[in-house]
């Protein structure tokens, strides 16, 4: 038996691992865009009717009419570890199971959310742009020795984990709030468990790393800027809905916050409820607009950093990934679990 897998979202990171990992029994068929209604619609009907398996990032947006348009379709198989992304509901009308990859960016995001940190600290990126102008004032670009600072985590999984021993290892006082305190984490590292209102107010860094659930959206928003220390750093590597854009952006602009850096913002995926309203009224849904003029005006702030998206975009990373998904799909056909979420 020949299984057919269609892979959207397929980047030039990801040739290498194909390249060098041959799947026999596998009809393999590559898309470099995302799937949405727009690409599904442009699929052949040969692809609707024999994929088996899906393979998506969070980029694609896989609604209950994509769903229902494949005909034999079995797995969908996430290169994530987020999968809201997915509408749940029809997957189980349809019995279709849902794989993601746990886990896959403990190293990579918690390396790149340390250098994020350290860039807003010492004020990196002002300092290249001053030395790009001719200015070398060395007066204004003043930082502080992260020995001296206090560390809020929000959220301590296993990337949040990793967090904690990087910022131990730099002598940092870290403070942390989870629903599921880790007893490891205060043994090796120090970690301070705390309610979200006291790690706010003393923390001079806060740092989320949590799963976006639906019920978390705009975790942080006027409430949680205003009982911050003036002059906190602010960095988001987790997922954009956590965070109110206008809010994030008013405190800054007030000077609460003295910087942020964002590897994620807002509405980087919709739901479905979103898509077809806009649909509706050929427009972006309006808070969509909203979320992404306010970046605009984010990213042209010294005082602000905004990635794409990459903290997790290591080689080792994407390897990882690309091996727990197929790991997952074959476990699938050979009647186990792995990786399932619904």
């Amino acid at each position: 038996m020949t299984v057919k897998i269609l892979v959207f979202d397929y980047r030039e990171t990801e040739h290498k691992f194909f390249e060098q990992n041959k799947f026999a029994n596998y009809d393999i068929k590559f898309f470099d865009y995302s799937l949405n209604e727009q690409t599904f619609s442009e699929l052949s009907d040969e692809d609707k009717e024999q994929a088996f398996v899906i393979s998506v990032f969070v980029n694609s947006s896989v609604t209950k009419n994509i769903i229902n348009g494949f005909k034999n379709l079995r797995v969908i198989a996430v290169r994530s570890t987020g999968y809201d992304n997915i509408n749940k509901r029809a997957c189980v009308q349809k019995n279709i199971a849902v794989l993601n990859v746990q886990n896959y960016g403990e190293t990579s995001v918690a390396e790149f959310t340390m250098g994020l940190i350290i860039s807003l600290v010492r004020k990196i990126p002002q300092v290249v742009i001053s030395v790009r102008q001719n200015n070398y004032m060395k007066k204004d670009f003043v930082g502080r020795d992260l020995e001296k600072l206090t560390l809020g985590v929000v959220g301590t999984g296993a990337i949040g984990a990793s967090v904690c021993k990087l910022a131990n290892a730099f002598g940092m006082k870290i403070l942390a709030y989870d629903i599921s305190p880790k007893t490891e984490l205060t043994q090796k590292y120090g970690v301070q468990y705390t309610n979200l209102g006291e790690m706010l107010r003393n923390s001079d860094i806060i740092t989320l790393h949590l799963p976006y659930t639906g019920d978390n959206y705009h975790m942080f928003s006027q409430h949680e800027f205003s009982q911050m220390k003036d002059g906190a750093c602010f960095v988001n590597v987790s997922r954009g809905e956590l965070v109110d854009t206008v809010h994030l952006k008013e405190t800054l602009e007030n000077g609460k916050l003295s910087s942020a850096a964002l590897d994620v913002v807002a509405c980087q995926t919709r739901c479905d409820e979103c898509d077809n309203l806009s649909n509706a009224l050929e427009v972006s849904s309006l808070q969509c607009m909203i979320d992404s003029d306010i970046v605009k005006e984010l990213m042209i702030k010294e005082n602000v950093i905004i990635t794409p998206h990459i903290a997790y975009e290591s080689q080792d990373a994407i390897d990882y990934i690309l091996k727990v998904t197929f790991d997952g799909i074959q476990d699938f056909i050979n009647g186990g679990n792995a990786n399932r979420v619904i």
